[in-house]
């Protein structure tokens, strides 16, 4: 039997076949189909593509970050994440189960959700440690697990990715990123921000595979110190507070 509206078949029939086509026209806006197309031709590794897309949803999307995670800051890196993820999911989008904001705006507050819950879970070995804490042996603990965990890194592109997404404190990490050389920041930036290998910064620098590597994991060492001496630092200021908090009271105690 035929079907009554033979353009809804087609349309169906090029959706379970995965066309980028695959769009329910009568059921979908304009501006929604316009947003599968986009998704359908990043998948492909279109980055105009990509970058009409991040045009057109980035000021949605961080509204919906910004309704989770109230700091401004976090908000805007979360926003980096979130595109980084799509960059490397586009692909996966299915014109057949949802409509495109609905996806991305499921991503956007999955991970804006996942980085509260970061913030409250949070090893102490990499969380930049404020006020308070506990003794010695806990410090040195926390020491320990934070040189593991930075050693560990994978030499892969993920490394910088990994260490901005737990970092607790980005704009430190962008502080520190201010100690690199020009090369290795744009070899980390490269490997962060597009996502790329090792080999694919090679090619876009024109440089060796094995200098690109050196630059990444001699980036990442200089991160590392001066994340450590930041946290140094946050454990000193709460120290010499309570020091001088204690000598006060020690001295109106002495007069009283």
């Amino acid at each position: 039997m035929a079907d009554d509206n033979p353009s809804q078949g087609a349309a169906e029939s090029a959706a379970a076949a995965g066309a980028p086509g695959a769009l329910p026209a009568a059921a979908w806006s304009e501006r929604s189909q316009e947003l599968a197309q986009l998704l359908a031709r990043a998948g492909l590794g279109d980055r105009r593509a990509f970058a009409d897309l991040y045009d057109k949803t980035s000021g949605y999307l961080f509204g919906v970050v910004l309704r989770i995670q109230r700091d401004r800051a976090v908000a805007e890196e979360l926003l980096q994440e979130i595109y980084i993820t799509l960059w490397r999911s586009a692909a996966g989008f299915d014109a057949a189960r949802s409509q495109p904001l609905t996806w991305l705006t499921h991503i956007a507050r999955n991970r804006a959700i996942d980085s509260l819950r970061r913030a409250e879970t949070q090893p102490r070995a990499l969380s930049l440690v404020g006020a308070g804490g506990g003794g010695r042996e806990g410090d040195d603990d926390a020491e320990d697990a934070q040189r593991r965990a930075l050693e560990a890194l994978p030499d892969e592109a993920a490394g910088p990715f990994e260490l901005l997404r737990q970092a607790s404190d980005a704009r430190r990490l962008g502080h520190c990123m201010e100690h690199l050389s020009a090369a290795q920041r744009q070899s980390v930036a490269l490997a962060f921000y597009d996502g790329l290998s090792h080999a694919e910064v090679a090619e876009r620098l024109h440089q060796p595979l094995g200098t690109v590597k050196s630059w990444v994991r001699r980036a990442l060492l200089v991160l590392k110190g001066c994340l450590d001496r930041g946290v140094e630092r946050d454990r000193a200021a709460p120290r010499a507070a309570t020091q001088a908090t204690q000598a006060a009271q020690a001295t109106q105690a002495a007069r009283g």
